[in-house]
C-alpha cells in the first residue's frame, strides 16, 4: 500500500468518473484510473495490480453495466470493510438501450429482437448527459465527505462550483438544439449516447446499439445510413473516440458529408490524458461539433 499521504484514495474504472472525482476531490484526493488511456473499455481485464489498487482504496467508482461484470467477483474477494463503492448506474434514472431503424442489432453474440423485453439491456453510459454528470458529482461529494469529514466543506464547495459549470454546459447544448435546423444525428459507429440524445430530444441513426461488439456492419446498415444522410442532407457523420472511423469514411465518400468525432468520455488518448484533458473540455468540443451537425 502507498504510504499514508493524508489523502482520500479513489479508484475509478473509466475516464468520466476519474475526472469527476478530480474536480470534486481537488487536492484532498488521489485518483487512479484503471483503464489505460487509449484503450477500449470493452477489452479491459483487471490485472493483479488493479485488484490491489481497489483493495487499498477508500472509494471505488465503477459504472455497473455489462462491461463491469468482473467487478462483483473482485469486490467479493476484497477484504476492506471501509471501502466505499459508488455505482454510476445507481445515481441516475436508467434507460434501456434502443435498437433504432437501420441499426445492426446483433449484440454480444446473440441476435437482439426489438420486441424481446427480457433481452433488452439497460444502457450503462449514464455519464454522457451533463445532467447525469451533475447527479454523479453530488453522489461523489456525499461519499467523499462521509469518508473524510475533515474536508467535507471543501468537497461541497468544489462540487457546487463544478455543478454550476455542468449546468452551463447543459444550457449550451439546449441552446444548440433549440436553434438548430434539424434534430437528427448520424453515428457511423456504436451509439453509447442514449442519455445524451434523450436529454436534448435528438433523433439518431447509428450502426450499432450502445455496447455492441464492433463487428463489420452489414451491407444493409451501410446502405441505410448512406440513404438517410443523402435524403435528409445531413452534413456531418459522427464517430466516437478510439474508433477506426472506416465506416464513417465510407459514408462520407458516398454522400459528401464531413466526418467528426463526438467524445463519449469513456476514455481519452494517452496524449490527451498526459495533457490533462477534462470532461468539460471534451464536451465543449461536442457542443461545436453538434452545432455543425444540426445546421
Amino acid at each position: 500500500p502507498d504510504a499514508d499521504d493524508g489523502k482520500l484514495h479513489v479508484v475509478t474504472t473509466i475516464f468520466a468518473p476519474y475526472d469527476f472525482a478530480r474536480q470534486v476531490g481537488g487536492d484532498d484526493v488521489s485518483v487512479t484510473m484503471l483503464l489505460r488511456p487509449g484503450c477500449e473499455v470493452h477489452a479491459y481485464e483487471p490485472t493483479p495490480k488493479d485488484i490491489i489498487a481497489i483493495r487499498n482504496a477508500d472509494v471505488f467508482i465503477y459504472v455497473g453495466g455489462e462491461s463491469d461484470a468482473w467487478v462483483q467477483t473482485v469486490l467479493e474477494g476484497v477484504d476492506n470493510p471501509d471501502l466505499r463503492v459508488v455505482t454510476l448506474m445507481d445515481c441516475v434514472e436508467l434507460l434501456h438501450e434502443e435498437t433504432v431503424e437501420g441499426m445492426q442489432a446483433e449484440r454480444h453474440g446473440h441476435d437482439h429482437d426489438e420486441e424481446d423485453e427480457d433481452e433488452e439491456e439497460l444502457d450503462e453510459h449514464v455519464w454522457t448527459s451533463p445532467r447525469n454528470a451533475a447527479r454523479i458529482c453530488r453522489k461523489l461529494c456525499d461519499t467523499f465527505s462521509a469518508a473524510d469529514s475533515a474536508h467535507a466543506a471543501q468537497y461541497a464547495q468544489r462540487c457546487g462550483d463544478y455543478v454550476e459549470q455542468l449546468d452551463r454546459l447543459d444550457a449550451e447544448f439546449q441552446d444548440v438544439v433549440e436553434n438548430a435546423a434539424r434534430k437528427t444525428v448520424v453515428f457511423a459507429d456504436r451509439f453509447p449516447l442514449r442519455y445524451f440524445a434523450d436529454a436534448y430530444g435528438l433523433d439518431y441513426y447509428a450502426a450499432y446499439p450502445g455496447c455492441a461488439d464492433a463487428a463489420e456492419p452489414s451491407a444493409a446498415t451501410v446502405a441505410f445510413l448512406i440513404d438517410k444522410v443523402r435524403a435528409e442532407g445531413i452534413p456531418v457523420v459522427f464517430t466516437i473516440e478510439l474508433s477506426n472511423g472506416k465506416l464513417a469514411d465510407t459514408i462520407c465518400e458516398a454522400t459528401g458529408a464531413k466526418k467528426l468525432e463526438f467524445a463519449t468520455c469513456h476514455n481519452v488518448t494517452a496524449q490527451a490524458f498526459a495533457n490533462g484533458a477534462t470532461y468539460l473540455q471534451l464536451m465543449e468540443r461536442n457542443v461545436q461539433a453538434l452545432r455543425e451537425a444540426l445546421n
